[in-house]
């Protein structure tokens, strides 16, 4: 449960950098999205292992 909290954390901080790149364009914004986007896969990622895991261990 604690990497599904930091996962919710790490969108809600994200918000602000969509935010500025959807509404008002600004690139770097858009450079800070994409390198959170790719933590949220990899953290995602962790999770579905875990969940899988802890699934097949019953």
């Amino acid at each position: 449960m604690e990497k599904f909290s930091k996962l919710k954390e790490l969108i809600a901080g994200v918000e602000a950098d969509a935010d500025k790149f959807y509404n008002s364009g600004n690139g770097a914004a858009g450079t800070r999205v994409r390198k959170a986007m790719q933590d949220l896969k990899g953290l995602a990622q962790e999770i579905r292992s875990e969940v899988t895991d802890k699934k097949n261990a019953k």
